[in-house]
């Protein structure tokens, strides 16, 4: 034996899941790492190629449907952002941030390629009181225009500060996940049945759209719902009619069901978040 670590998983020429001596299972990417490679051969990693070690199994298996449909550019991307932020608050972030920043960078580029106007209803609270965060943030749009060509709106900052600021602690349980684990099974069922869709539950689609409802949750039972002054995002929506649709029919149902209000604005993130879930599975 070589020493070497060897292939567990191909994701495409340029990224792959392998292991070392102990068993240890590494993320690497590096151009044309897996070209002409099967599972089981060893690889050599150079000194240019990019490690991403070692992420908790459930993250590890979602990023890895990640990085089987999006291009590496955008974990690298998070690998930069992560390193700098870290060198810039002296500290360790969670390593969930590389599934769930990677997910946010890529999103957000293909809204803005699309046109697609999403605004930050707490930007101005982050900038403010996150200035640390916010900077590395501004940064963060930096890197995305020298890597992708593509200036990212300034709220798109707020957005990156938000992931690094979760990613320096714990999320505080603020809703009774009883309730909540109730909500989002009824959001799921009326999803299913008028998208006419069986998601994946271990797809990375569904990974996203569980978290959207879980954020949702909290905010509809502590009172914390998104409620713009004006409808622009809601009047978008017209562009995705079955799952404005979807998400109208949800609105009616939770509010018969627990007498709460929803605003536009949360029904026009449902819409969003319905259309990716349904679109993807449904390819």
């Amino acid at each position: 034996m070589s020493g070497l670590p060897y292939i567990k998983k191909i994701l495409n020429y340029s990224v792959l899941l392998v292991s070392d001596e102990s068993g240890e299972e590494f993320i690497v990417v590096q151009k044309g790492i897996g070209f002409g490679k099967k599972v089981g051969d060893e690889v050599e990693i150079l000194s240019d190629g990019r490690v991403f070690v070692p992420v908790s199994k459930p993250d590890r298996f979602q990023l890895l449907g990640l990085l089987a449909e999006i291009p590496a550019s955008y974990l690298e991307l998070t690998q930069q952002i992560v390193a700098y932020a870290e060198e810039k608050l002296h500290t360790s972030l969670n390593e969930h941030i590389y599934l769930a920043l990677t997910d946010h960078l890529h999103f957000a580029v293909e809204r803005f390629k699309g046109g697609l106007i999403i605004t930050n209803r707490v930007f101005w609270e982050l900038k403010t009181f996150y200035p640390k965060e916010y900077q590395i943030g501004l940064h963060a749009l930096d890197l995305v225009e020298e890597k992708l060509g593509i200036r990212l709106p300034v709220e798109e900052a707020a957005n990156v500060a938000f992931h690094i600021v979760n990613a320096q602690r714990e999320m505080e349980v603020q809703y009774d996940a009883m309730k909540a684990a109730k909500l989002i099974g009824q959001v799921m069922m009326t999803v299913t049945y008028i998208m006419k869709c069986q998601p994946d539950k271990e797809s990375i689609h569904y990974s996203r759209f569980i978290s959207h409802m879980q954020y949702f949750a909290e905010r509809f039972f502590t009172d914390k719902m998104l409620d713009s002054e004006d409808d622009l995002l809601y009047s978008q929506m017209e562009v995705y009619p079955r799952s404005l649709s979807c998400a109208e029919k949800i609105r009616t149902l939770l509010v018969r069901e627990y007498n709460k209000a929803i605003p536009n604005e949360e029904v026009a993130y449902l819409t969003i978040h319905i259309h990716r879930l349904a679109s993807r599975e449904q390819k």
